[in-house]
């Protein structure tokens, strides 16, 4: 069994066995919905699937990680790649 705790602001990490289980990443949304099931109140969560969002987005956040995303060092490395590519 997991546990959700809630830091000050209401916000929540949820366990990546659950964010695996849903197949949601950060910046999805989850619809939170209050059931009745055998006489039992109970939270149920789904995914929101956007058909807005490409399928190919975010694929290559993993590449990302952990590099400046300041726009003049992408700048700046983009024509230390052109410089390379001249010689």
């Amino acid at each position: 069994m997991s546990y959700i705790k809630l830091t000050a602001k209401r916000q929540a990490t949820l366990p990546k066995a659950l964010c695996d289980e849903l197949k949601v990443e950060p910046g999805d949304s989850i619809r939170v919905e209050k059931r009745v099931i055998d006489g039992h109140e109970v939270w149920c969560m789904e995914p929101v699937r956007s058909a807005e969002r490409p399928s190919w987005f975010g694929a290559l956040r993993k590449y990302a990680a952990g590099k400046s995303h300041d726009l003049d060092e992408i700048r700046e490395s983009v024509e230390r790649a052109h410089r390379l590519d001249a010689v």
